[in-house]
């Protein structure tokens, strides 16, 4: 099992960020592969060297890093090929829209052969309804987030 966190944009800039993680894996026990830390994109826009060097050092303790609510944010493609992400999250204002082969369609699509091409995984975020789904597993989407798969635990007695 894996468990995935988010670091807000303050906690990534914490000097301590990394000693704090590497801190927490060695107290708990938890397999560093097992915690998979999600950084949205903004935290990129800033300094990119030291986002750079705050993401190779927590790759080395490994943890597992997620680049959330990806296409929202200003980094830029060509430095994105340089960071160690396991991972690319879709924001779910594209999946919403995901319907038929509207424009957004071939965003996400082109998202998820960048993401493929830099070897990582795909998380589209805001799954709400079959229909979605379908539509991301034939675009080539490994993973999906949102109320229609909590809804479903619901609705067969189990806890989200």
């Amino acid at each position: 099992m894996a468990i995935s966190v988010n670091l807000s944009p303050s906690q990534f800039s914490e000097p301590r960020l990394v000693e704090q993680i590497a801190e927490v894996l060695q107290e708990t026990g938890i397999d560093p592969p097992s915690l998979r830390l999600e950084i949205t994109e903004s935290v990129l826009a800033d300094d990119h060297e030291t986002a750079r060097g705050i993401l190779t050092r927590l790759k080395g303790l490994g943890v597992g890093l997620k680049l959330d609510d990806f296409g929202t944010g200003y980094s830029s493609l060509a430095y994105l090929a340089q960071l160690p992400f396991d991972t690319m999250k879709i924001d779910r204002s594209f999946t919403l829209q995901l319907e038929g082969g509207d424009c957004n369609s071939e965003i996400v699509k082109s998202i998820l052969d960048m993401a493929h091409s830099l070897r990582m995984q795909v998380v589209a975020e805001g799954v709400e309804e079959s229909g979605q789904i379908d539509r991301l597993v034939s675009m080539g989407c490994e993973f999906g987030q949102g109320f229609f798969f909590s809804n479903r635990f619901r609705r067969k007695g189990r806890s989200a």
